[in-house]
């Protein structure tokens, strides 16, 4: 295998385990009715490169195995996929933050009402979940917009 493919393979290996880290870490926050999943940071890492989503999906689907089983992993997984595609095709990080937002709220409400039985009405699940999901990933964009401005190296290491 060459360098930069082993380099390529060993940086997805950590976007996928620190997505499922932090989800752990912050379970408390990162699962439930009213989420703030502080990993969600890194669905704007596909902004910088495509390559990100793969990383970012399979952490989504690992990191889901524990909580709500079977359909948080297919529709958790399924709104990280639609929100990396956007991420890749929209070079904008406020619009993927909001893009973000509406996908998993909308999707994340869904299944917590319909499939997982959640009491509250399908509204405030929705909402909470964007509400977090925005909150997050424009605190991200943030973060990432202030190390571009700061530090070159950022960019050189997040790129494959």
């Amino acid at each position: 295998m060459a360098k930069k493919q082993f380099a390529q393979l060993a940086k997805m290996g950590v976007a996928a385990a620190v997505y499922v880290a932090l989800c752990y870490v912050f379970a408390f926050a990162s699962y439930g009715p009213i989420q703030f999943r502080v990993a969600e940071i890194l669905v704007l890492l596909p902004y910088y490169d495509k390559k990100y989503c793969v990383p970012l999906i399979l952490g989504t689907f690992t990191a889901n195995i524990f909580m709500y089983g079977l359909p948080d992993m297919i529709f958790g997984t399924l709104a990280t996929a639609m929100v990396c595609l956007v991420a890749v095709a929209v070079k904008n990080k406020m619009a993927i933050a909001l893009a973000a937002a509406l996908v998993n709220g909308v999707t994340i409400g869904l299944m917590l009402h319909f499939l997982l039985d959640e009491p509250n009405p399908f509204w405030f699940l929705a909402l909470s979940v964007a509400a977090g999901e925005l909150a997050v990933v424009l605190a991200g964009a943030l973060i990432f917009s202030v190390l571009e401005k700061n530090n070159r190296k950022f960019i050189d290491i997040i790129k494959y």
